[in-house]
């Protein structure tokens, strides 16, 4: 995984989003400006970048103006920070070529969810369809899964948790995320909905499996590859 390019001058916000999207599993590289982002993306091209709009030197738009404008640059995925009243700037970022927006004060959950959004629109590498760890295949065009040959019946948010948590398997996933991610909503701390599902989970498919998905306790859960 390459690099994503933070560039927000408040240094609070821009620690808050570093620490935050690390704990996704990203690399990150902070700014308060935006020439030196610039260019560090010379020689360094990160794989997507949030500019906030207001910056001291060069401004947000000016900068996403600029990378749009370098034919070595501009496909770059870039997420805009706007203040929640600058209607005026969210159109000017999304005319300048800038894929999405987030409106300040937003929370890391939904960065996240924007950013793994937009990576997937723009990436130009065909992506994987068949995924397998041990005696278990994921098939993402199928929405099939296999243990031993045999087609494992999940249902379908089974399979969201399943893939969910194989694609986030080099961190721990709070249970939180996992139920705004694939139901929706935040957890109000009584639901045993995804217990449910998870225990339901790791009983269809089958002991060689099922210890793929461990408790983290007070936390979440984590997918180990075998």
């Amino acid at each position: 995984m390459g690099y994503i390019y933070v560039i927000e001058d408040d240094e609070s916000i821009r620690e808050l989003i570093k620490i935050g999207l690390e704990g996704f599993g990203y690399n990150i590289r902070a700014y308060e400006a935006a020439e030196p982002a610039l260019e560090d993306m010379k020689s360094e091209r990160p794989d997507l970048a949030l500019f906030d709009i207001m910056l001291p030197g060069m401004d947000g738009l000016s900068a996403i103006r600029q990378i749009r404008n370098n034919p070595l640059l501009g496909d770059i995925p870039i997420i805009c920070l706007t203040a929640k009243d600058k209607e005026l700037d969210k159109v000017a970022g999304l005319d300048l070529g800038a894929d999405d927006y987030i409106t300040k004060p937003f929370g890391v959950l939904e960065l996240a969810a924007r950013i793994r959004s937009l990576l997937r629109r723009t990436t130009n590498i065909e992506d994987e369809t068949e995924f397998t760890v041990g005696p278990m295949t994921i098939n993402t065009m199928t929405r099939e899964v296999i243990v031993d040959k045999q087609i494992i019946d999940l249902t379908y948010k089974e399979y969201e948790l399943l893939l969910y948590l194989f694609e986030n398997s080099n961190r721990v996933v709070s249970r939180d995320e996992m139920l705004n991610e694939i139901w929706g909503y935040e957890y109000d701390g009584e639901s045993r909905t995804l217990d449910i599902h998870i225990r339901s989970l790791r009983h269809k498919l089958g002991p060689d499996m099922a210890n793929c998905i461990k408790t983290i306790r007070g936390v979440g859960y984590r997918f180990i590859k075998q």
